[in-house]
């Protein structure tokens, strides 16, 4: 590995303890890199629609993925054998379910249930990240712009059912 990449072992040694390190140094970055990009729509509009904001969000998540395609399987992709990645992951699913289904919660309907909705949520941030996965490795014929508009799609019949007020 190292010298593929035309480092010399000894500097490798001395910045990571083994590969599983590396690999998550590298998928700390680049969740860092995505959730400071999403922290920041969020912030911006503050006062939008939900489904917009989710909408934005999607957009700049996918189109960063398309533009760097090295990105989204370090995120997202299969990391059976490697607990530290696969942990990540995982944590990564539930924080981002967190933040969507607590930013939106002051938007629930009246006698929704909210565990029903952060259920709902969490299926929806999965089903994007499989998507997202199958789209990455060519097993969905599709774009960038497709993909937003199916996970956009999704989110509207989830805002529909959950959320009051404008959409």
């Amino acid at each position: 590995m190292c010298a593929r990449a035309g480092l010399n072992d000894r500097y490798f040694r001395e910045s990571f303890a083994d590969r599983d390190t590396l690999l998550a140094a590298a998928w700390d970055q680049v969740r860092q890199e995505t959730t400071a990009t999403v922290a920041t729509i969020l912030a911006d509009l503050v006062d939008t629609p939900p489904l917009a904001v989710l909408h934005r969000v999607i957009e700049a998540v996918v189109v960063n993925f398309a533009d760097d395609p090295r990105r989204a399987p370090v995120l997202f992709g299969d990391h059976a054998g490697c607990a530290i990645l696969e942990r990540r992951r995982h944590d990564l699913i539930l924080v981002a379910t967190e933040v969507l289904a607590t930013g939106m919660a002051p938007h629930l309907r009246t006698g929704r249930d909210r565990d029903l909705f952060r259920g709902s949520v969490l299926m929806a941030v999965g089903g994007f990240v499989e998507l997202a996965t199958a789209w990455r490795v060519g097993l969905v014929a599709t774009d960038a712009m497709g993909i937003i508009d199916q996970t956009t799609h999704f989110g509207t019949v989830l805002v529909d059912y959950y959320l009051e007020g404008e959409h």
